[in-house]
């Protein structure tokens, strides 16, 4: 089938068109039918077989009329959409408002809450609480007091996991929101 398509895309280059009125000559390229000649550096790969660079060195040759042509061309004999060769991340990536809109805003500050400090572990949280935060003693204390309290406020990730690994570890329960 792929090589029918081919064959098919070959003789469209070659053939000539059905009206007998001249198309516009294109703006830059005045003399309709001449095009300039450029030197064009080509990279192929071993895999290429010369009847591909047969077909694309053809194809380069044609006029953006001729190249409209060819693709309507390939969409109905092979029965695909020129959107079907996208680029994957360009159809599965949403993007615009809507797409802001959809993807949830990633936090990147956090508040440390003291929830609860049993009696047993009240000594061993306040000094806890004076290394992480430099209060005095007496501060320390009335913070875990009436609890829950925010220990920090809008702190960084790790800066508020270590800060509830160290009080969860002395025995208080601690929660990262």
């Amino acid at each position: 089938m792929a090589s029918t398509a081919l064959s098919s895309a070959l003789s469209l280059l070659h053939a000539k068109p059905a009206t007998t009125s001249l198309p516009r000559p294109h703006p830059f390229f005045p003399i309709h039918g001449h095009r300039p000649s450029v030197a064009v550096a080509c990279t192929s790969t071993a895999a290429a077989s010369p009847k591909v660079l047969e077909l694309g060195d053809a194809i380069a040759g044609l006029t953006l009329e001729e190249a409209r042509g060819l693709v309507d061309h390939l969409q109905e004999r092979l029965g695909v959409s020129a959107a079907a060769f996208a680029p994957a991340a360009a159809v599965a990536a949403p993007s615009g408002p809507a797409a802001e809109a959809e993807a949830p805003a990633e936090q990147t500050e956090f508040d440390v809450v003291i929830e609860e400090v049993p009696s047993s572990a009240r000594i061993a949280t306040i000094k806890v609480v004076r290394a992480l935060t430099n209060l005095a003693l007496k501060d320390a204390k009335d913070l875990i007091e009436g609890l829950p309290k925010k220990l920090k406020e809008a702190v960084g990730k790790d800066e508020a996991e270590d800060a509830k690994k160290q009080l969860e570890a002395v025995g208080a329960k601690v929660t990262v929101a």
